[in-house]
């Protein structure tokens, strides 16, 4: 600390940046701390930092003399008493975005950094285009409000609106945490609406037909797993040959696939065993019918391999969604070719990860309890569970109207219920190979 003067300064570094912080007493004796930015990294040279202290401090001590203590900052009052002067860095959006990012890449998902990554750049190049010149002590919820609107107006859903929304309320909520702001830009907000999403999915014969129309293709399994499990793009691509127990006849999720990108900016595969949640690592009964697909894709990767030689892929050796070639079929592979599939064969276009909403409602339509589906699809609470699907228990509809009838009076039979869910049928038929039902009583195991 430089005591000679009537306040004292420090160098410190914050988010891989220099910074000068100032330490005085204001009018009344009360205890201030200003931090202002050299604009410079932690690795610099030391001449270029000592040349930027000196400008800073100069700085300061000028506006010291004058009575006046804004240096590079901008003065935030909020709700704090009388002459408690909040002072925040006055930072280019554009830095601050990459510091935060930095900051939280360690303790976040791979797939949530990837989404908070690309509505960053979303909300820069729109501050770029309209208000180039706001800093991050400038902004205020009416830039945020503003960016929003604008996403509406260009037809981006509610629910994804939502996700902007998010991420740029974690954003500034770190930026008040390390003090670089004093209040939340986006406290008077207003909260954009998602709309509720109602799941899509295939029925017995629907779900039949999208097997005969994959017989052969290379997403054969894929798509039976995701089906008769209900499991994710990124858990199903995930499975590997240890995932599978023969003998104890069971099926576990460990790990799972996602896209990213390395340094090049080339794509890539990357394999992690930091799951969604805690529920999400689950070990499932193995299913008769996915066991004989699983015992055919096995002896078939074994053929494939020998001819292969030295030109089959070893990378992801040892993982079951694997090509003829030994290469790990891709996320968006899986999402490209299914929905070119079901395009072209006229079947009903739904994405891919609907097939687990499909699962969930034929284990509703079969009398399979909510918490047991919950359990099947690793959902982190039972919450989750009841919002996606509670609209499809056609059965407690029924219970609920016998059992207010048998309260009143009046007929004995509820009323006749003509929205009948489709996927509720009396005569369900029997998947091929297999049953759904079989689906069901696993789950409740």
């Amino acid at each position: 600390m430089k005591a000679s003067l009537p306040y004292k300064y420090i160098i410190s570094v914050k988010n891989g940046k220099h910074y000068v912080v100032f330490d005085f007493k204001d009018k009344a004796g009360k205890r201030k701390r200003k931090w202002a930015s050299t604009g410079l990294p932690e690795k610099c040279t030391k001449k270029a930092l000592n040349e930027a202290v000196e400008q800073i401090v100069a700085e300061f001590a000028e506006s010291w003399n004058n009575n006046s203590v804004i240096l590079n900052v901008s003065r935030k009052g909020g709700n704090t008493a009388e002459g408690d002067e909040k002072i925040v860095v006055n930072q280019e959006l554009n830095t601050f975005f990459t510091d935060w990012l930095t900051a939280i890449k360690a303790n976040s998902a791979r797939t949530t950094f990837q989404c908070y990554k690309r509505n960053a750049e979303r909300f820069m190049q729109y501050m770029g285009n309209h208000y180039p010149d706001v800093t991050l002590a400038d902004l205020n919820y009416t830039h945020v409000q503003s960016y929003l609107n604008h996403k509406m107006d260009e037809g981006v859903k509610g629910s994804t609106v939502k996700q902007y929304y998010l991420a740029l309320h974690s954003a500034f909520a770190y930026a008040v945490k390390m003090e670089m702001l004093t209040q939340h830009p986006m406290d008077k907000m207003i909260v954009p609406r998602a709309d509720r999403h109602e799941a899509v999915f295939y029925n017995e014969d629907e779900l039949n037909e999208l097997f005969e129309v994959f017989k052969g293709h290379k997403l054969e399994l894929i798509v039976h797993i995701a089906a008769y499990y209900g499991l994710r793009r990124c858990e199903i691509l995930g499975l590997k040959w240890d995932s599978i127990d023969f003998k104890k006849k069971t099926l576990s999720i460990e790990r799972k696939v996602v896209s990213d990108y390395d340094e090049n900016g080339q794509p890539k595969l990357v394999v992690e065993t930091r799951l969604k949640t805690n529920s999400t690592r689950r070990t499932l009964p193995l299913i008769p019918h996915i066991e004989e697909m699983l015992l055919e894709k096995q002896e078939m990767d074994k053929r494939y391999k020998k001819l292969g030689g030295k030109n089959y892929d070893t990378e992801f050796e040892g993982f079951i969604c694997c090509d003829p070639y030994g290469k790990l079929i891709s996320p968006n592979t899986v999402t490209h070719d299914f929905h070119d599939v079901i395009k072209k064969k006229g079947l009903k276009m739904l994405r891919f990860h609907d097939l687990r909403h499909s699962c969930a409602s034929l284990l509703l339509a079969n009398d399979i309890p909510m918490k047991a589906i919950q359990e099947w699809l690793g959902h982190a609470t039972f919450n989750i569970t009841a919002n996606l699907y509670s609209h499809l228990e056609y059965n407690a509809k029924v219970t609920s109207a016998e059992t207010i009838a048998r309260v009143l009076g009046g007929k004995k039979e509820a009323p006749a219920y003509t929205d009948e869910p489709e996927t509720k049928k009396s005569d369900s038929r029997k998947m091929k190979n297999d049953t759904i039902t079989d689906t069901s009583q696993a789950a409740a195991v």
